[in-house]
């Protein structure tokens, strides 16, 4: 491959996430700029060409160098650039791709954020070695990406891969953030466990550590340090979002065989405790063909969407 550098973007709700990588995926520097989301979000492409631009040159590196750049952002996001709107940024739909390229005169290469960051993970991070593989990402929602020989899996407009948006319970009534109800989002995510948790506590009298918490103060990390701790109360909301995310990843996994999933975001920092709620419903229930998958925790944290989007570039 010609060229020696190539750049990863990752354009989240707050900051743009800029890493400059070698072809090897190495990262030599890291950095952020504000996302001016005003005016349908017209300043986010802009602003990131003017701070890459700002980076060859004080790297004194020729643009022959650069293969390209790549990038991940929030919405459906084609095989081809296109951006089907991104609500939290402003956008409408058109080419990040075309758009980009032409202010930077570079190679853009643009996907779905969750879906970077899975090929950021098996790239560099906790799918290693690995070309078929889920990548769940448990923060305020619940983000997928889906990883098939070594690609990823975008659909027709780039809406491939939401694991979270799978619907796993009839009898919901509270709305998902989508507009669906009983998606995986609303019990497998940060704020969907803490939903099971307020649940649990007032549908009971069961003594337990999370009553001493107000209500506005719990969290998903007060529910999984209570099951460190062996809280009965915890042990059973854990159950319930074991059971919840193990048998919908059974079902994602039925489909896909992976041989890794790999789940990060801020849930993720419980640790492998996790895996002990959620393998037992996975493996009970998954195809036999694909009972040989393994779990492992996410690795690169918060830099996994710019690893993943300079391996676009690299593809």
């Amino acid at each position: 491959m010609m060229g020696k550098y190539v750049f990863g973007v990752d354009v989240g709700g707050t900051t743009v996430k800029l890493g400059l990588f070698d072809i090897e995926g190495n990262l030599l520097d890291k950095w952020e700029i504000p996302t001016r989301k005003e005016n349908g979000g017209e300043l986010i492409l802009a602003d990131t060409a003017e701070s890459i631009k700002a980076k060859i040159a004080e790297k004194d590196i020729l643009k022959k160098d650069v293969v390209g750049v790549g990038l991940g952002a929030p919405g459906p996001i084609d095989g081809e650039g296109t951006v089907y709107g991104a609500v939290n940024l402003g956008w409408g739909t058109f080419s990040i791709r075309d758009t980009l390229a032409e202010l930077l005169e570079l190679p853009v290469k643009a996907g779905n954020d969750a879906n970077v960051a899975a090929l950021g993970e098996m790239w560099k991070g906790g799918g290693q070695g690995c070309k078929n593989l889920i990548a769940v990402t448990l923060g305020t929602g619940v983000g997928g990406g889906i990883i098939v020989n070594g690609e990823i899996l975008t659909g027709a407009v780039g809406a491939g891969g939401e694991i979270g948006h799978m619907h796993v319970e009839d009898n919901e009534t509270e709305r998902c953030g989508c507009g669906n109800t009983g998606c995986l989002e609303e019990y497998a995510s940060a704020t969907g466990i803490v939903r099971l948790a307020a649940r649990a506590l007032h549908s009971c009298e069961e003594p337990s550590v999370l009553r001493d918490v107000p209500e506005e103060k719990l969290s998903a990390k007060k529910v999984f340090d209570a099951v460190k701790d062996g809280d009965g109360l915890a042990v059973k909301i854990a159950e319930q979002f074991g059971e919840y995310l193990g048998k919908g990843l059974g079902v994602v996994a039925s489909i896909i065989n992976p041989e890794i999933i790999v789940i990060g975001g801020g849930v993720s920092k419980a640790g492998k405790i996790l895996f002990e709620y959620i393998s037992p419903y996975f493996y009970k229930t998954v195809f036999r063909g694909s009972s040989n998958v393994k779990f492992a925790l996410a690795t690169l944290g918060n830099d996994a969407g710019i690893y993943g989007a300079a391996r676009l570039v690299l593809e």
